[in-house]
């Protein structure tokens, strides 16, 4: 009798235990690749932070299902995809005002360089950059200001639960480059005009369209294909440019007037609009000031220390937050945080010699 009870109870033990490693198998199935990219969110410096993320983060999905005009639904989207379809919420914009310069230089024979400030004023701000190796896309490096995430103030991805969080980030670049050398800069134009496209199209947001280019677009010819198959809407109740350069030394500034998209040949971005037209110019002093001085210099610059000089000489204390020098021959960047440009933290791509 002892014996039969003691089968029964392993018999029951051996079914919940596979009862729960069925679970636990499903549950990885679905959040698995989510625990291994909040694990790997470090702390690089303070206010800085990094997080690694391969495999699937939703970005197809979401194209598949309409994208988002907003960041409400994009919010929604993130939040239905970190749980899995179970939750559905969103979070509070926070608008910010930020300027930013971006400077391409180079040739397709030496590689090109491109240098980039992001401009927000404050002391507190946090950023995470962000490595991603898609499936079946380009192998990136991203950057955010988790600030705009709106998960509250004085927030910090530390601690898993903040960690996991942290991969909403992905789907709010402001800058980046891809294993191909593509690079692109998300910068506010001159005035307060909001994009906003009504079409048929699949709607993405100034800082979705950054990660779909990072994804799948290689040249600058590429990325302009790619945008013109969406409908851009203005991120943060803001108007954007787009600074998108590649392995070539192309550089283009990607502006939306009156709802059209329009591109320009361009070395240098700020914050003035730079398209022909109705709008050309239409931005502050200080915007064409450093334009002005980012052009004089340009033919000046041939190495990533020249660059980072440049930049450092278009930054503002308390102002810049980040400057980064992308270098596409050697597939390296070099961050600069908050204008500490004697140490820069540098980042390379996998497969780069």
């Amino acid at each position: 009798m002892g014996r039969k009870i003691l089968k029964i109870i392993r018999n029951i033990f051996l079914v919940l235990l596979l009862a729960v490693i069925i679970l636990l198998a499903g549950a990885w199935s679905i959040f698995g690749e989510m625990v291994t990219a909040a694990q790997s969110v470090k702390k690089i410096e303070e206010g800085l932070y990094y997080i690694e993320f391969s495999g699937d983060y939703g970005f197809d999905e979401f194209l598949e299902k309409g994208g988002a005009s907003s960041e409400a639904a994009m919010a929604e989207h993130i939040m239905s995809f970190l749980s899995g379809g179970f939750m559905k919420t969103g979070t509070d914009a926070v608008p910010q005002d930020f300027g930013c310069s971006t400077l391409t230089v180079g040739n397709a024979e030496d590689g090109s360089l491109m240098g980039r400030n992001f401009d927000w004023e404050g002391e507190n701000g946090t950023a995470i950059v962000i490595h991603t190796k898609p499936e079946g896309g380009y192998e990136s490096y991203s950057t955010c200001w988790l600030d705009f995430l709106g998960f509250g103030e004085n927030w910090k991805p530390e601690g898993m639960a903040n960690q996991y969080m942290a991969i909403a980030s992905i789907y709010v670049p402001l800058d980046g480059m891809n294993e191909k050398g593509l690079c692109i800069a998300d910068l506010v134009n001159g005035d307060s005009e909001q994009t906003h496209q009504r079409t048929d199209k699949v709607d993405l947001t100034t800082n979705s369209a950054i990660r779909l280019l990072l994804d799948r677009a290689a040249t600058v010819d590429e990325a302009i294909e790619l945008l013109q198959q969406y409908d851009m809407n203005s991120a943060i109740g803001m108007s954007h440019h787009l600074s998108i350069a590649d392995a070539s030394g192309r550089s283009v500034v990607v502006e939306y007037v009156n709802n059209e998209m329009i591109v320009t040949e361009t070395l240098a971005v700020t914050n003035h609009y730079l398209s022909e037209g109705e709008k050309y110019g239409v931005g502050n002093e200080e915007s064409h000031a450093r334009f002005d001085k980012l052009m004089n210099m340009r033919s000046d610059i041939a190495s990533v220390d020249q660059l980072r000089d440049g930049m450092e000489s278009v930054s503002y204390a308390g102002i810049t937050q980040w400057s980064i020098v992308y270098d596409t021959k050697n597939m390296v960047l070099d961050f600069f945080w908050q204008r500490d440009y004697e140490n820069p933290h540098q980042f390379k791509f996998v497969n780069a010699e």
